[in-house]
Order: structure tokens, then C-alpha cells, then sequence
């Protein structure tokens, strides 16, 4: 039985686009890389959470005669989920603000990952602060479903 849950399970996440990781969230996108992260970009800024900036990877890989195929990082925080988060282990603030990355692989396929929470508050032991954990997890679930949206 144990079997056929686990292969029911691989079988969800395979069709829904998300590889199953143990410290990342990786969902395929429907989008470009640039469309992705501007659309997710957008998605923040109306929340009214800071976007702080975007990197393209592949951008700098060209400026040193390198090929990479197109990798953007956006970088972005909200100082209401993540003060707490830090008030309890100021080392946090080397995974804060959050970042998504988006990469298009050997295949073509687009995809959009972030660090799941729950790593995060595993990584820095950090303790008493579940539901903010709980709230980041959900919102960033809801965010990136946004931006992945077929128009």
C-alpha cells in the first residue's frame, strides 16, 4: 500500500509541474524567465511587498564571454514577516529578503523556485515562530501560483 501512495504522490507532483525537493519549492511556468519574474514582480508590488532587485545571471555570464541559458534571481522582503524572523536569530538575514529564482532548462522548460520555510527555520534553529513560518509558506505558495498563470 505504502507503494502505490508513494507512486500516487510522485505521479501528482510530476503533473503538476513540481519537483519534489527537500529544501526548495520548484514549479514550471508557463512563461518566459523574464515573463515569470516581471509577472511575479508585479504580483508583489501590489501586495505592497518590497522589491528589492533582480539579477540575471545569464546577463553577467555574457559580459565575461560565458553562455548560460536565461537564470534571473528576484530579490524581495517583507519587514513584517521577516523582523520577527530575525529579532529571534539575526543569521536568518543571510537567506532574507526571500528569493526566487527563475531558470530555463536544457529542455526549454521554464521553472520558479524558492527556499521552502521550513528549511530556512530548520537551518537557523529558529524557534516560537511558527506562524510566521506558516504565513510565509502560504503566501509565498499563493504568489508564485499568481505569476505562474496561463494568460
Amino acid at each position: 500500500m505504502r507503494i502505490v501512495l508513494v507512486l500516487i504522490f510522485a505521479f501528482l507532483v510530476m503533473a503538476t509541474g513540481v519537483r519534489a525537493d527537500h529544501h526548495m519549492i520548484v514549479k514550471q511556468s508557463p512563461h518566459s524567465v523574464a515573463k515569470t519574474l516581471d509577472r511575479l514582480s508585479a504580483i508583489l508590488k501590489k501586495k505592497g511587498i518590497t522589491v528589492f532587485t533582480r539579477v540575471d545571471h545569464a546577463a553577467g555570464a555574457k559580459k565575461v564571454d560565458m553562455a548560460l541559458r536565461p537564470t534571473q534571481l528576484l530579490i524581495f522582503g517583507n519587514p513584517k514577516l521577516g523582523t520577527p524572523l530575525m529579532t529571534a536569530d539575526q543569521q536568518i538575514g543571510l537567506a532574507l529578503p526571500l528569493k526566487a529564482l527563475a531558470w530555463q532548462d536544457e529542455a526549454g522548460k521554464v521553472w520558479l523556485g524558492y527556499t521552502k520555510p521550513a528549511e530556512l527555520q530548520h537551518r537557523y534553529g529558529i524557534k516560537g515562530r511558527d506562524e510566521v513560518f506558516k504565513k510565509m509558506t502560504g503566501a509565498l505558495n499563493n504568489l508564485t501560483n499568481a505569476a505562474l498563470k496561463a494568460e
